[in-house]
């Protein structure tokens, strides 16, 4: 099983290649910076994108499409945020904007 980093550090470091990229991003609500989980929301030209962070069966992080595998409209995406921040108090929300809707940090999908 690999380390975890830390949350509060994976988030600067995310908003961090983002900028770098030229791509504007946001904290929308900070959780816990040592365990927090990350939901990070993708905002592109065809709608919108929740990843969420995850392990795969090793232990090693990997991202999941939590909204599913199209986008989806503001509103469906709004709503998820609220039932996952309503299920873990201590997560994260970072969005990013990403017309290609890729991240703009390094990720590996489930």
């Amino acid at each position: 099983m690999e380390p975890k980093i830390k949350a509060a550090l994976w988030v600067q470091m995310a908003v961090r290649l983002s900028d770098i990229a030229g791509r504007p991003a946001a904290v929308l609500r900070k959780g816990d910076p040592d365990s927090g989980g990350i939901l990070a929301v993708l905002i592109g030209r065809e709608g919108q994108v929740a990843l969420s962070q995850v392990r795969d069966a090793e232990g090693r992080p990997a991202w999941l499409r939590a909204t599913g595998a199209a986008p989806v409209d503001e509103q469906t995406l709004n709503a998820y945020v609220e039932r996952a921040v309503k299920r873990d108090p201590d997560l994260w929300v970072v969005e990013f904007e990403a017309p290609d809707l890729m991240p703009p940090f390094e990720a590996r999908f489930l």
